[in-house]
């Protein structure tokens, strides 16, 4: 059975879905490297996410070398940054866990799905990455603003897509570790339903 990981990298952990993903594990011990495409920007987002949560355990690394450092990285990036971001990282991804909660819209048309190839942003995640990384779809039916606030109770379910069983179930351990409850929800070709409901949040958060 794959172990939970004790270091997370997320990658565009400065911006509102990684921030709050980044503080609520942190506030449940885990260790947390914040990634950034600028080394300084990703320093000064995890000393404001280490005071915000009450914490020390947030550091901040360029993309590259927090996707090194952690044992399971997360991509929080936008869909247009997605495959720029991967190409990257790919090298230090082999072996590891990847979570990817990139939703597929390009504002200002955030009420448009732009499906890709393959029918899901996951799906072509793990096709680009290989067999060699675990590639799991989840959080993207989450709203940042109810992850940023640490009182919040964030009431509802996260469906979880993956290939690997065992990768699966370290994402539904961390979903509620995050205060959230997951579900296995089958292959990472099933990640599209996860698309279908994050267009439903956004048309009614």
């Amino acid at each position: 059975m794959t172990s939970v990981p004790k270091k997370i990298g997320i990658i565009g952990g400065s911006g509102a879905l990684g921030a709050g993903l980044a503080k609520r594990w942190a506030k449940s011990g885990y260790q947390v490297v914040v990634g950034s495409r600028d080394n300084a920007k990703a320093q000064l987002a995890a000393q404001k996410l280490n005071e915000e949560a009450n914490v020390n355990s947030i550091v901040g690394k360029e993309n590259k070398l927090a996707a090194s450092e952690a044992d399971l990285v997360v991509l929080t990036v936008p869909f247009s940054n997605q495959i720029p971001s991967l190409e990257l990282i790919k090298e230090e991804l082999t072996g590891k866990i990847l979570i990817d909660v990139t939703v597929p819209l390009v504002p200002p048309k955030v009420r448009t799905v732009h499906v890709p190839n393959g029918g899901s942003c996951a799906k072509a995640a793990q096709e680009f990455l290989g067999d060699e990384v675990k590639v799991v779809s989840a959080f993207q039916n989450v709203a940042a603003t109810h992850l940023d606030d640490l009182d919040h109770t964030v009431d509802c379910d996260v469906l979880v897509c993956g290939n690997d069983p065992a990768a699966r179930e370290v994402v539904v351990q961390l979903a509620a570790d995050a205060g959230m409850k997951a579900w296995h929800a089958g292959v990472i070709a099933n990640s599209i339903r996860s698309r279908s409901d994050d267009v439903y949040i956004n048309f009614h958060e």
